[in-house]
């Protein structure tokens, strides 16, 4: 498995965010992703009955099981994640009890994460992004830019389920950022 980055730049997220909409599916999997820190087994695994309240209105908050640690989590869905989710679902017909990223396959299964993988690095490249991304980019882009808010790495850590706060920064790419300011600002 490669290593791969958080998107760091806003203007190339906004950039994805508009390539991805001319497939709603796909702009939801990406705006839910960069918005929830949730990893792509867990956003892949999410149904309809996740998002939408049974009158059809989409919920506030998201309370899942985590599927690698099996710990609960419960987190509110931000304003953009909501527009995304209520678009996307104008456009299909659903039960509650499908799968919220449904396959094009007909065969009522969510779409797999080679899939997800394919959908992201394509919208990627069409912006001219060149770090490696993946999957597990849209996770780590949430706690990136959480972080450059002034979000406490340790508060970070707790909504990644990390180990501490170092794995955090190291995950989210701070501490290569870090390091790199040191080897730019010192100009001898």
């Amino acid at each position: 498995m490669e290593f791969v980055q958080p998107i760091r730049d806003k203007k190339k997220i906004e950039a994805m965010k508009r390539v991805l909409r001319s497939n709603l599916r796909d702009h939801c999997l990406f705006v839910l992703g960069i918005n929830s820190g949730l990893r792509i087994s867990d956003l892949l695994d999410l149904k309809i009955s996740d998002v939408i309240d049974p009158r059809g209105k989409v919920k506030d908050r998201i309370d899942i099981r985590e599927e690698k640690t099996g710990k609960s989590k419960n987190f509110p869905i931000g304003d953009n994640a909501k527009k995304s989710i209520r678009e996307y679902l104008l456009t299909r017909n659903y039960s509650l009890d499908q799968p919220l990223f449904i396959s094009r396959k007909g065969d009522n299964q969510p779409i797999n994460r080679v899939q997800a993988y394919k959908i992201l690095n394509a919208a990627a490249e069409m912006v001219g992004i060149e770090e490696k991304i993946g999957t597990h980019s849209m996770r780590k882009t949430f706690g990136y830019h959480a972080y450059q808010d002034g979000r406490s790495i340790e508060l970070i850590q707790k909504i990644l389920n990390h180990t501490s706060p170092s794995v955090t920064l190291r995950y989210i790419g701070i501490t290569q950022d870090e390091m790199d300011d040191v080897y730019l600002s010192i100009n001898l």
